[in-house]
This record gives structure tokens, C-alpha cells and sequence, in this order.
């Protein structure tokens, strides 16, 4: 029986959001009441449908039906009982998922927390799934679907969230906006979303932070960093608060790349979330967030073997300067819920996002490029021996930005019966105060390579060119750009009946205006409108299937960094970029194994109008700030979940992507994202004879992206693609405490509610991946040779989380 136990958790509240003491739920083989803060637990048997019912004398009943849990499995679910009308809840709870018309994926937060990564938090469970890329485990960013990183939307609480934007290089970055301790619940789709999700291209990510019933501590360290979370209650639940402290140190993985510094990174963020109920009818949110990145490097030497067997070639570099990057950032924001009725829900939400940047870097890399002795009894085995190219490198960078981003926002919900809709209204306001100085000199034998502009054309070094010393590249603006945005929406959704069939529909339509201002800068404004429809059918079949498609119309009008050229000027007519997304999906669940499974199945088609090209670098993305492209991206998505191991959840992802864009009517050329194929694995077990002994692991197995050329070379020319990406990280923890395993008084873990220790292997087989390349330049053959710049090596990480 032990091997078949599943557990249901939570809280049951009533309309005021107060706990119910008292409260019998039962099952057929169990049956357990909720105690004085209203937290109850029961166990049930896994791996069949079980029907619990939450009965209370004062209340009406709870019936939630189909409840299919795995072996050990623990759900949450925390019901608001009602004074009225039976409540009947027909949802399909498992470790696959529930059923969900709307093509969103949910993550359970546990999962979040668990899985190791050299990143870890909700980006490094959303690289595994289908559709969602990335190259670079240091970073926070993703590509969806052929997009790049400023075409996903992330909202926590219905609050639109962002991240800073002059990081250049991963290891910069430190952690992601939201804090994974912190979490509710997860939800993301990888396209056709609906009209309610805003104006971006590619993907919604939609957070919800807790809501504590009672008082709990949370702290975890490691030797990369920690964190602290509080949880606070007041005794009648009307005031509840959730604080999360980090602190982050990248120096263990930034050592293991093969640049030696001196490096002291330093990522701290503070975040509250509160909430205050008044009256039954009307409760107050605060969302507040401050961090703070100061990344400070002093590179040193670098050596970087590459070539072929019989061909080896290494590149060897000295270091002078240091740079110095500060990111701090301030938000807040204010959300009020009104329950007019009990059909009609209304909010309001106003916020401030301020952000203040300085990238301050004086680096000069003398280098020298060659053969390497390969003789295994020579002294200098591993040394250059014969110097093909030596040169210098002087790169300068004074880079300031100052953003304000401030948002009002209305939405109201009208519900009846199966049917409901919804609608909002935002205004944004957005300035933007950016100064760009950055230049790049190179070197070599004694006089400076020219731009490749035509007025620069020589012949060196056999003419010496006697005119004024230039920049190989340079950028140099500043720029006081306002934009004003109103955007609104409207959507209904209802379910019907087709014979034995269910149907679910979602009609929907955005529509956005903006303005664009700022000193030196002609105004320019623009009117979007973008219709969507997402529609799904369950047929009355022995197969638990559904079928789902979506279609609509989205169009993303330009944030600043898109008007910014790569000169560092900014042109005022950059147009939205346009596309239209067309999905169709299909959801399978059966029983495998005596176990719970599903496969979902997806297929889509983009159409982009009116695109603004760019190039990545690293994780700076660099816009052409002009309208001069269309392009494609089609692809198909397999996820397949469910209970390999029992008592744990894994999954398998596969996906197929093919994007391509047309620049100036040339002919269509891999874009920048074109990540052909990419595998992702995430799998749980436990060792049988001791099941508090937990493995975590994930697989990723990406093709590489084009990115393998020179800084602004014409794309036509260089096509070349990155290496292939693979990387596993391994976790193993064990469990001392947590729900399934409670002590009595007296013993020492009594008061922990959970406590785990373990270690992490990143990188389990020490792979070299590389994100970009270096170009060396043999200045006697005129030749440029691709230097791989690799990325993290294989790290062991220890790990202690624990809860009160």
C-alpha cells in the first residue's frame, strides 16, 4: 500500500479569504478534517481516479472529481467555500497536467526548485520543453520559436515584468526577475496565445507568487550563492506577506572558462509581495522589487586550442584594464481586486519600473596566434611555436542609461456559467535617457587596421597609411527618447456541446496606439490592431483526446533598444513588426506502465512582415532599426510526460524549427534564432531501498545557430553556424524532512519542515559548447580564423535547502 500512497494538501478558506477549522474531507478509502489555520492533508490511493468531497455545516460542498495522482505524488489544491449552490469542480488533476484548451503549458513550482542548472530557477525548467532554445547556460534570455529575447512577455501577478538592458555578456546578468522560493504556480505558452497576453511575438510567461496561510521560514545556500524567504500571516489571514532575499557569486563558473581573472561578481535582490484584505469584497496587492548587479572584471591571460588534428592551431592572449558594469533597478507596483458580484471582477494596477546602467570597460588584449608543438617529449609541448598573426586589441566602453517605465492598467472579468468576458485598458509611459561611447582599436605589427568603409581603402602593412587614427568600429549617441502607449482588449470565451463532443472557443481582439517623442527626434505614432481565435474540441471518444487550434494576429511596435541602430542612433520610423501564428495541437493522455502518460503534439507556421533584422552577440542583441525584411518560421513540437519512474515526474522533449528571413528582396538566409533540432530531457528518481535519496537530471541537445561570423559582416556572405550545444547537469539530494516525512517532539528534525542536502554536477561530461567566436586576423595572408570562445566547464556545486 505504501507504494501505491499519494498526497493531497492545502488550505481551505472561505469568501473572505479566512481559514475554515473543521472542514471533513473524504474520499472513498480516507478520509481527514482541515485543522484551525485551515490546512489540511490527506492521503489517497495514486494511480486511479479518485473523487474527494469538502463538506462543512455552514457551508456548501466541495466536489472535485478525476483526481489521478502518481505514486508519492503531493498536489496542492486550496478551495474558497461558498454560503450557495453546490460547487463541482470536473477536472482532470495528474502528473501529466490537467486537460488545457488554452495551449498553456503548467509547470508545477516544485520542479522549478529541484532541477539542478547552472542558472537555476524558471528559465532552466522552460529550456527544456519544447519550442524554447538557448545556447548559453548563464543566461536568464530564450528564444522561442525562431524569436529572440525581446519577444517574450513574463508577467507575475498580471504585472508586466523586465530586465536590464545594456548586459552584453551572460555571466553578467546574475539572476532572472522573479524568485523561484516565491512561486504559486506557472504557466507558459510558446504561441497563439490570446488577445489578453499583450503585444509580443513569440511567448507569455504568466507567474503567480504565494499567498501565505501561515508563518514559515525558507533559506538556501550553496557555493554559488543563497537566499533567504519569509512567509508572514496575520491571524485572521487579512494580512499576508512573502519576502525573498538572493545573493549570487558567478566566480566558480566564470574561473572554469579558459579567460584567468580577477573577477568579483556580485548579484543582490530584494522582493516583497503583500497583500491586505479589507473587506470581503476588495483586497490590496504590492509587488516591490530592488536589485543590484555589479560585475567587476580584470581578465589576465587566455589560451584557446583549436584547429584540427593534423592542423592544431592556439591562440594566446595578454590582458591590461578592467571593466566595471553596475545594473540596479527599482519596481513597484499597486493591484486592486473588486469583487462587485459574483459574476463581475474588476482590477487596477498601477506600477514604476527604474532602472540605472553603466558599462565602464578599458581592455587592451595584446595576442598572438599560431602552431602549437604537438611533440609529446618537447619542453614547449602545448606552446606556439610559429606565430601566424600578432596584434593588439583596445576595446572602450562608457555606456550610461537611465529608463523610467511607468504603467496603468484596467481589467474586469464577467463570468456566467460556462461563459465569460473579459476585457482591459493600459496606458505606458517610457523614457528613456541612453548615452553610448564605446569604440574598438586593432593592432597589429605596428599599425591600426581601418574600418572596412570605402573611404578607408589602403594597402597595408606594405603602404603605411599616414591618416588620422580611427576605430575599426565605433558607436557614439545620445539619446532622450519618450514613447507613450494606450493598448486595450476584449475576449470571450464559452464551452459548448457537440453531440458528445466538447468545444471551447476563445474570440479575441487587441488593439494598441503610441506615440514616439524626444529631443532631436521627429514624433512619430502608429495604430495596431490584432484579432485572435483559439478554438478546441474533445471528442466523445474511448481516447482521451483533445485538438486544439489557434490562429491570430500579433504585432510588437518597437521598445527602445529595437529603434537603436547599430551606430547607437535612433530612427523614429521604425514600424511594429508583424506576424501571424497558426497552431494546431493535439493532447494525448493514456496509461502506460499502469501509469498516467501524456504526448502533446504541436505544429506551427509564423509569418513575419515588416521585420527588423539584428545580430547576437553573446546576449546582446543588435537591431538594423529598420523595416527591411520578411521572414518565416515553422516547426513541429513533442513533449511526452508522466511517470517513467513511479512517485516522479519526467518528460521528453523533442522539437523541429526552421526560420529564415528575405533582407531587401536577396533571397531568404538562415535568421540569427534558426536552432534547427533540440532534445531536452528532465527525469526524477529515487533509490528504492532508500526513497529519501532523490536524482535529478537534464538533458539538452540543441543544433547550433548561425552566429559564427564577424561583427558586422554581411549576413549573405557568412552563414557559418556555432558548434552544436549539449550539456547535462546532475542533482542528487537527500530528503531528510519535507510533508511525507514528519518527526515527533523531541526529535531534531521536528522542526524542520523540510530539509535536503545534496551537490550538483554542471556540464557531467565536460563538453565544449561555445557561444560566439573570436576573429583573428593573419595580417600576412589577410586570412580571419574562427577562435571558439567556450563556455562553462564541468563544476561541482553543494547545496542545502531547508524550511521551518
Amino acid at each position: 500500500m505504501f507504494a501505491q500512497i499519494a498526497t493531497i494538501t492545502g488550505v481551505v478558506l472561505d469568501e473572505n479569504n479566512r481559514p475554515i477549522q473543521g472542514v471533513n474531507i473524504s474520499t472513498t478509502n480516507s478520509g481527514t478534517t482541515t485543522k484551525s489555520d485551515g490546512v489540511y492533508l490527506l492521503q489517497i490511493i495514486a494511480d486511479v481516479k479518485n473523487t474527494i468531497t469538502f463538506s462543512h455545516i455552514a457551508h456548501e460542498n466541495i466536489v472535485l472529481e478525476n483526481i489521478i495522482l502518481n505514486t508519492n505524488e503531493t498536489f496542492e489544491f486550496n478551495p474558497i467555500m461558498k454560503v450557495g449552490a453546490i460547487q463541482i469542480s470536473g477536472v482532470e488533476v495528474s502528473p501529466t497536467g490537467k486537460k488545457n484548451v488554452e495551449g498553456i503549458t503548467t509547470v508545477a513550482p516544485e520542479l522549478v526548485r529541484k532541477i539542478p542548472g547552472a542558472n537555476a530557477g524558471i528559465e532552466n525548467i522552460l529550456k527544456l520543453l519544447p519550442g524554447v532554445s538557448f545556447n548559453n547556460e548563464l543566461s536568464t534570455q530564450y528564444n522561442v520559436r525562431g524569436g529572440n529575447f525581446d519577444e517574450n512577455l513574463v508577467y507575475v501577478n498580471g504585472i508586466e515584468v523586465y530586465r536590464p538592458f545594456l548586459v552584453r555578456s551572460a555571466q553578467q546578468e546574475g539572476f532572472s526577475f522573479t524568485n523561484s522560493t516565491m512561486i504559486e504556480s506557472l504557466e507558459f505558452s510558446a504561441g497563439g496565445f490570446q488577445a489578453k497576453h499583450g503585444d509580443k511575438l513569440s511567448s507569455v510567461l504568466d507567474i503567480q507568487y504565494k499567498i501565505p496561510s501561515s508563518f514559515a521560514i525558507q533559506a538556501d545556500a550553496s557555493l554559488l550563492g543563497g537566499g533567504i524567504t519569509l512567509e508572514t500571516s496575520s491571524k485572521n489571514n487579512d494580512l499576508t506577506s512573502i519576502t525573498g532575499v538572493r545573493y549570487r557569486d558567478n566566480s566558480l563558473f566564470v574561473n572554469s572558462q579558459q579567460t584567468q581573472t580577477n573577477v568579483n561578481p556580485t548579484f543582490v535582490d530584494a522582493q516583497t509581495f503583500l497583500t491586505y484584505q479589507f473587506t470581503k469584497s476588495f483586497r490590496l496587492n504590492f509587488l516591490g522589487n530592488f536589485s543590484i548587479n555589479d560585475y567587476q572584471n580584470q581578465p589576465l591571460t587566455r589560451q584557446t586550442n583549436f584547429g584540427t588534428i593534423t592542423e592544431p592551431r592556439a591562440l594566446l592572449i595578454f590582458y591590461e584594464g578592467e571593466e566595471k558594469n553596475r545594473y540596479q533597478t527599482e519596481f513597484g507596483a499597486l493591484k486592486a481586486h473588486y469583487l462587485l458580484n459574483e459574476t463581475i471582477k474588476l482590477e487596477l494596477t498601477a506600477s514604476v519600473y527604474h532602472t540605472t546602467e553603466e558599462e565602464f570597460s578599458d581592455i587592451i588584449a595584446t595576442y598572438q596566434l599560431g602552431a602549437v608543438d604537438t611533440n609529446l617529449g618537447s619542453e614547449n609541448l602545448g606552446e606556439i611555436t610559429d606565430s601566424r598573426g600578432i596584434g593588439a586589441q583596445q576595446n572602450r566602453a562608457r555606456n550610461q542609461l537611465d529608463a523610467l517605465i511607468f504603467n496603468l492598467s484596467h481589467r474586469g472579468f464577467l463570468k456566467k456559467n460556462r461563459a465569460s468576458l473579459e476585457w482591459g485598458a493600459k496606458f505606458a509611459h517610457e523614457d528613456f535617457r541612453d548615452q553610448l561611447r564605446e569604440s574598438e582599436f586593432i593592432d597589429s605589427a605596428g599599425f591600426f587596421i581601418r574600418p572596412r568603409d570605402p573611404q578607408f581603402a589602403n594597402n597595408q602593412p606594405e603602404q603605411p597609411f599616414e591618416g588620422d587614427i580611427v576605430p575599426f568600429e565605433s558607436a557614439r549617441a545620445s539619446n532622450f527618447v519618450r514613447t507613450n502607449r494606450l493598448s486595450g482588449y476584449i475576449q470571450f470565451e464559452d464551452q459548448t456541446k457537440w453531440g458528445n463532443n466538447n468545444i471551447y472557443y476563445n474570440l479575441g481582439i487587441r488593439a494598441q496606439y503610441w506615440r514616439l517623442s524626444g529631443d532631436n527626434i521627429m514624433s512619430n505614432a502608429q495604430y495596431l490592431v490584432s484579432p485572435r481565435m483559439q478554438f478546441a474540441i474533445k471528442p466523445g471518444w474511448k481516447k482521451d483526446m483533445l485538438f486544439r487550434f489557434a490562429i491570430g494576429s500579433y504585432e510588437q511596435p518597437p521598445f527602445y533598444r529595437e529603434l537603436r541602430d547599430r551606430n547607437g542612433g535612433v530612427n523614429p520610423e521604425v514600424k511594429a513588426q508583424k506576424s501571424v501564428h497558426f497552431v494546431l495541437a493535439n493532447e494525448y493522455s493514456f496509461n502506460l506502465w499502469n501509469r498516467p502518460f501524456k504526448l502533446v503534439s504541436e505544429a506551427y507556421y509564423k509569418k513575419l512582415n515588416d521585420v527588423n533584422t539584428y545580430t547576437v552577440e553573446d546576449v546582446r542583441v543588435r537591431y538594423l532599426a529598420e523595416n527591411n525584411a520578411e521572414a518565416f518560421a515553422y516547426g513541429f513540437d513533442f513533449r511526452l510526460n508522466g511517470a517513467f519512474v513511479p512517485g516522479a515526474e519526467s518528460w521528453v522533449s523533442l522539437g523541429y524549427l526552421r526560420t529564415e528571413e528575405n533582407i531587401d528582396d536577396r533571397g531568404y538566409i538562415s535568421r540569427p534564432t534558426d536552432q534547427r533540432f533540440k532534445f531536452g530531457l528532465l527525469f526524477q528518481d529515487y533509490m528504492p531501498t532508500i526513497p529519501n535519496l532523490k536524482l535529478y537530471l537534464n538533458l539538452i541537445y540543441n543544433t547550433g545557430v548561425p552566429g559564427g561570423s564577424p561583427n558586422n559582416s554581411d549576413p549573405y556572405e557568412f552563414q557559418n553556424r556555432l558548434r552544436d550545444y549539449r550539456r547535462a547537469d546532475l542533482g542528487i539530494s537527500y530528503i531528510f524532512a519535507d510533508r511525507n516525512n514528519e518527526y515527533p517532539k523531541g526529535h531534531w528534525l521536528h522542526r524542520f519542515k523540510e530539509l535536503n542536502v545534496g551537490f550538483e554536477i554542471f556540464n557531467l561530461f565536460n563538453t565544449q559548447n561555445s557561444i560566439t567566436n573570436t576573429w583573428v586576423r593573419d595580417v600576412d595572408t589577410q586570412q580571419q580564423f574562427a577562435v571558439p570562445n567556450f563556455l562553462t566547464a564541468r563544476i561541482l556545486n553543494l547545496k542545502l535547502s531547508t524550511r521551518f
